[in-house]
């Protein structure tokens, strides 16, 4: 595989920007290269539906203006549509024990939420944030619109907010604990720790199941 490709690849699955020098690490090779395989991705991808964005020493794939329509429509859809159980499930993770990290919500729920975030995101119900201690990762919080629909002016006035958030605090001790003998094997084998993936297991059907998820 062209390393152009591997590039649009790796674009595709993070869906944010990334680092010229993230890339070259994640493919092992000089920013240099990493450089010349955006340009000719960027010459690729003339004319067609998506378009390579370039700020800086960040790169990300983003939809070209002349699909606006069709996005506005489909963002449109998307936020009329009910919310299904996985995200009910990992919006109340966020409003009880937000800011919290991406593989912090997976823990808890036991699967991958990526997709069910972006969701989450789209419809401005949660923001992402810079995590303030690690650099490879966000945090994810409800946003003042999502207060203002739930009709509280702060998160402690959530039903049973001290009980529920006990329970999400209890887990995340158990979370803590197993990420903490991770991180001591992985120095024993004098391996690298790795940045947080973003895989997630219900990409690719999340949006047709979740009317099968809201009659379970």
């Amino acid at each position: 595989m062209t390393i152009d490709a591997q590039i649009e690849a790796i674009l595709f699955f993070k869906a944010e920007p990334i680092k010229t020098m993230k890339l070259a690490e994640l493919l092992g090779v000089n920013e240099e290269i990493i450089r010349e395989g955006i340009s000719s991705l960027s010459g690729k991808l003339e004319g067609r539906g998506v378009a390579l964005l370039v700020k800086d020493d960040e790169v990300s794939l983003a939809t070209v203006a002349d699909a606006g329509d069709i996005i506005e429509k489909m963002v449109k859809d998307e936020l009329h549509r009910d919310l299904g159980k996985g995200a009910i499930e990992t919006l109340t993770i966020i409003l009880y024990k937000g800011p919290i990290q991406k593989s912090e919500i997976d823990f808890i729920r036991g699967v991958n939420s990526n997709f069910i975030l972006r969701n989450l995101l789209v419809r401005g119900l949660v923001e992402k944030i810079p995590h303030p201690t690690d650099q490879r990762s966000f945090l994810y919080r409800p946003t003042f619109d999502l207060l203002a629909y739930l009709g509280i002016n702060k998160i402690e006035d959530l039903p049973e907010f001290e009980e529920f958030r006990e329970k999400i605090e209890e887990s995340m001790e158990q979370f803590d604990s197993k990420e903490n003998a991770v991180v001591d094997e992985v120095k024993q084998e004098d391996f690298p720790i790795p940045s947080e993936q973003d895989q997630d297991e219900e990409t690719a059907k999340f949006l047709g199941d979740s009317d099968e998820e809201k009659t379970k």
